[in-house]
């Protein structure tokens, strides 16, 4: 049994974590929620009547509690921990193909050390790419719908060979029953009227990398002679977006320390005409400068505060954004699965480096230790693909007591690797901005709903 309970811009919300309930509840109700433990009795417990309410009142509000608890929606036993049992080695559906290990910026809080992910800088060949759609098909089973995200680096340094593994992979859909679903991750630099309107064709999901305001955006992504990219990009992504239609697209970017007014840089994409937007915590070794750490955090609290206020205030009155890490569905959510190890990194989801090396994921490419197989052999090591499969929030003893598991399904394997040395210990400042999200999200659908 899992309850956890919070005030925010008005609204006092009571989560029931296992059967998923969320209720926004009134001072008494709230108060009498804090101070019970269940099994709960019919009447009421003397201990209430000693809160600052009428006897009358506090009978009524925990009849009400007392209802909540008997429907199920709060108290409830844990029923996902019978699901833990279940989480097997999966087919492989999606694949992050790095297209080149090199990039024409120089961003200064790269995790792929700007594009050469700690080695030299490489480009795939079409060759070896096709061998990757041979090795995805091969290693999918029975999925039908499969993923394949054009990665970097810079995809667009190497353009020629991502339009004839496209052209490959469609050739291969027939004959396998597959259906290919391609995304790309860009800087924009290299974007141009023919490129735009490849990837309007073929791109399921375009993702467009941008910082926020310039000034932002300068000083940690510049060109390789130092200069800024944000003049020349900018115009090239709102063509892109303008001529996308309704297809999918996300600008993503990261704050720092240098930007934890980051309220004002998604103010700046919605304004440049952008409606899906993301920005992201940078996630690097604290000695940087421009590091989140444990101090920064009620600051950057108290702006996601102020962005959720924002985005209540601007929806209220007919004006649309979606902020990525506020998006969340009360209704139905993510299945049991996903619930409790996330991603599918390193068992539904690999990355494929130039040179035909099969990681977990693409933060982990670089680490030889993590290497899991390679497109001469096309094989995969099953007993790496069975650690990931059984690396759920069950299995992190600091995630299996945490009211936010279900949200986060342990957080980002990558990174508790780096920062802890286990993808089972989470790192806890990703975990602590995680569940400042969450509550953010929550009440924003509590405000919407009114």
């Amino acid at each position: 049994m899992m309850i956890h309970q919070y005030k925010l811009n008005g609204y006092n919300i009571v989560m029931d974590i296992h059967s998923g309930a969320i209720h926004v509840v009134d001072d008494i109700v709230y108060d009498i929620i804090e101070k019970l433990t269940p099994p709960l009795a019919d009447n009421c417990p003397e201990e209430l009547y000693a809160l600052a309410y009428s006897k009358e009142d506090i009978d009524q509000a925990y009849a009400e509690v007392l209802e909540l608890y008997k429907a199920e929606q709060l108290f409830t036993q844990d029923d996902y921990a019978r699901f833990d049992k279940l989480m097997t080695v999966s087919p492989i559906k999606s694949m992050c193909l790095h297209i080149a290990h090199d990039c024409n910026l120089r961003c200064k809080y790269c995790f792929a050390d700007t594009g050469s992910y700690q080695g030299g800088r490489s480009i795939m060949t079409a060759e070896t790419g096709k061998k990757a759609i041979d090795f995805l098909i091969k290693h999918s089973y029975g999925r039908r719908n499969l993923e394949v995200d054009f990665f970097g680096g810079e995809p667009l340094l190497n353009f020629g060979a991502v339009k004839e593994i496209v052209e490959y992979a469609r050739s291969k859909e027939k004959e396998h029953n597959k259906v290919f679903r391609f995304t790309l991750t860009t800087n924009g630099v290299l974007l141009d009227d023919e490129k735009i309107d490849y990837i309007n064709k073929e791109m399921s999901n375009i993702v467009i990398s941008c910082d926020g305001r310039p000034e932002v955006h300068d000083r940690m992504r510049p060109r390789v002679d130092g200069s800024g990219s944000y003049n020349s990009i900018m115009p090239k992504f709102k063509k892109l977006v303008e001529k996308r239609g309704d297809k999918e697209y996300y600008i993503r970017a990261t704050f720092t320390k240098y930007n934890k007014d980051f309220t004002e840089d998604v103010l700046h994409f919605y304004n440049e005409g952008f409606e899906q937007i993301s920005i992201e915590p940078v996630v690097t070794d604290p000695k940087h400068p421009y590091a989140l750490t444990e101090e920064d955090l009620p600051e950057v609290f108290a702006e996601y505060d102020r962005l959720a206020a924002k985005l209540i205030e601007m929806r209220k009155n007919g004006e649309f954004f979606n902020f990525f890490h506020f998006m969340i569905d009360l209704d139905q959510g993510p299945c049991a699965i996903k619930r409790l190890r996330g991603c599918g990194c390193g068992n539904e989801y690999v990355a494929i480096t130039p040179d035909g090396e099969v990681y977990p994921c693409h933060q982990f490419v670089g680490n030889p230790q993590w290497k899991m197989g390679d497109l001469d052999s096309m094989e995969v090591n099953l007993a790496t693909k069975e650690t990931f499969a059984r690396s759920t929030v069950y299995g992190k003893d600091e995630c299996r007591e945490c009211w936010a598991k279900f949200y986060c399904s342990g957080g980002c394997n990558a990174a508790n690797m780096q920062y802890r040395g286990n993808i089972l210990k989470p790192f806890k400042l990703a975990c602590d901005l995680e569940k400042k999200r969450v509550e953010c999200a929550i009440m924003i659908q509590a405000a919407l709903a009114e």
